[in-house]
């Protein structure tokens, strides 16, 4: 059985003072700091690459959840391991060696995700899957925040957990109080939001019905 992980992304935060936003968002009950970097190639917006995380991460103990929206993301491998990435995502549609790239990243000591588009297809992971520790689905099209999001995604986390009944399955797009349970009922457990939170009168009270949400949806024994 899973466990909530509730992973504030950072895009929507004050970046002159991100540091201090990721320790209040621990503070406030957060599990992951969730990192997207994008390379204005594969997305079209540019953002933080592995220096702001090698600069960040002696300010921050947490667990630094990289989502790597780049292409060619295997020329990156090295640098976010040396700027002390927790975990390295990258899409699966932006390599063409999934698996060599998985063992890299592991052989690096980070944990390894990879990540789908709202259209591509699940079947591109599910042969990967058992060499994962997380699937990211994408709930809206990646590069930009504050999009709507897209339920029909949901059909995928549920193919995934159905099959992987321990893996780790986040959502990552439009994701807020009023879908949570949509997306707790489909199986996804690593909960990534920015607007919804950052944007909250109380994040604290968000970051705590996500949790609470994902965690009553578990399957008893």
């Amino acid at each position: 059985m899973v466990h909530a992980k509730i992973a504030p992304s950072l895009l929507s935060s004050d970046f002159a003072r991100l540091a201090d936003e990721c320790e209040r968002m621990l503070s406030l009950g957060a599990d992951y700091l969730h990192m997207d970097v994008m390379d204005g190639h594969f997305v079209p917006n540019l953002t933080l690459g592995a220096p702001i995380i090698e600069c960040l991460r002696p300010h921050t103990k947490g667990f630094l959840d990289c989502h790597l929206m780049v292409s060619h993301p295997e020329q990156w491998v090295d640098d976010f391991a040396r700027a002390g990435a927790d975990l390295f995502c990258f899409h699966i549609e932006a390599t063409t060696d999934a698996p060599a790239l998985i063992d890299r990243v592991h052989a690096l000591n980070m944990k390894c995700g990879i990540a789908i588009k709202p259209k591509t297809p699940v079947a591109s992971v599910i042969s990967l899957a058992h060499k994962l520790d997380q699937v990211l689905v994408m709930t809206v099209e990646p590069g930009f925040g504050g999009q709507s999001f897209m339920p029909e995604c949901m059909d995928k986390v549920r193919e995934l957990r159905a099959q992987f009944p321990d893996l780790d399955i986040e959502v990552d797009g439009g994701l807020a109080p009023e879908n949570i349970e949509v997306a707790a009922q489909a199986g996804a457990n690593v909960i990534v939001a920015g607007s919804s939170i950052f944007k909250a009168s109380s994040p604290r009270d968000v970051i705590s019905l996500f949790r609470k949400t994902v965690n009553d949806a578990q399957p008893t024994a």
